[in-house]
């Protein structure tokens, strides 16, 4: 437009004087946005760590990415912190590729050197009941998608949730009972079905997990937070989004994928099996031995991080 701008005043003449002005107006209007989209960028905060309610959130900002900006929360696994989700799942990279911000939130209950998360009614990994006194999460993550929106320049409508171990726990909960803020969700290694789930907004629900997940076994029967299967909580959500179709199972190498049909206002339900993974993060990068032994192998069948910015990119609030 700017160039059609220069050609017009340099060509001149009578005969050009109308469609000069008309497209003088709309030139001058492009500039105006322009100039405003790039006060905007300018105006966006850059990435880094900051601390909201006392507490350490990693903002990895994109760079030159657009206005306004979706936004991930990425939530670390019981005993772990944001630090060491943002190593673990490595989705800085897919943020980089695709343009949304993601940020790296912390707990406030400390467990085994690290944190963990208060899942209203759940007891922690330890076995141990959460205190009295932890505060409540739910609304931690709230006030804190807040936050972000303001300083990054977030959509509202493209706000979404994801997260490992006890994070996936806490991105199910949120699923109910923030369904007005979080469009989509992204469970790895730790889908449940929050019983109450009050939200009347179908929320999307996309899952992954490990068959040989020792940690949070696949077919359940595991520790007090964690008693029925991977499957089940899926069908669960599937009829709470009022997923009404026959499910659609597809088996490939290295993992299987069920597709719930039928769901409600434009909704989705989909687990990812990945077979023979254990505790893990799919498609993520290398971990250490040391860390593969207590969690079990990796798998690269799938790229979970590719998989959750395609699913997440086709909802929206």
């Amino acid at each position: 437009m700017g160039r059609q701008c220069g050609l017009l005043a340099a060509a001149g003449g009578p005969g050009l004087t109308r469609i000069a002005l008309g497209v003088g107006v709309a030139c001058a209007a492009a500039v105006v946005a322009a100039t405003a989209t790039a006060t905007r960028a300018a105006s966006c905060a850059a990435g880094g760590t900051i601390s909201v309610g006392g507490r350490p959130v990693i903002v990895h900002v994109p760079a030159n990415a657009a206005t306004p900006r979706p936004l991930v929360l990425n939530l670390h696994g019981s005993g772990s912190d944001g630090a060491q989700q943002e190593l673990f799942s490595g989705m800085d990279a897919t943020a980089d590729a695709d343009g949304f911000v993601v940020a790296y939130p912390q707990g406030a209950l400390a467990l085994d050197g690290g944190y963990a998360w208060n899942v209203p009614g759940v007891p922690l990994a330890s076995g141990k009941a959460v205190p009295k006194s932890a505060p409540s999460d739910v609304a931690y993550l709230a006030s804190l998608v807040k936050t972000l929106e303001s300083r990054y320049c977030i959509d509202k409508t493209r706000v979404y949730a994801t997260g490992f171990s006890g994070g996936a726990r806490m991105s199910s909960q949120v699923a109910c009972d923030l369904p007005k803020t979080f469009a989509a969700v992204a469970p790895v290694s730790g889908l449940r079905f929050p019983s109450p789930c009050p939200g009347k907004r179908d929320v999307p629900v996309l899952a992954f997990h490990g068959t040989a997940d020792r940690v949070d076994p696949f077919g359940g029967h595991g520790l007090a937070y964690w008693t029925y299967s991977v499957p089940t909580a899926a069908a669960r959500w599937a009829a709470h989004e009022g997923c009404t179709g026959t499910p659609i199972a597809m088996s490939n190498p290295g993992f299987a994928v069920t597709t719930f049909t039928g769901c409600r206002q434009g909704s989705a339900v989909e687990l990812y099996a990945i077979g023979g993974e254990g505790h893990e993060w799919p498609g993520g990068p290398a971990m250490p031995k040391r860390i593969t032994k207590l969690l079990g192998p990796q798998s690269g069948a799938v790229n979970a991080d590719a998989l959750i910015w395609q699913f997440f990119s086709a909802h929206r609030l």
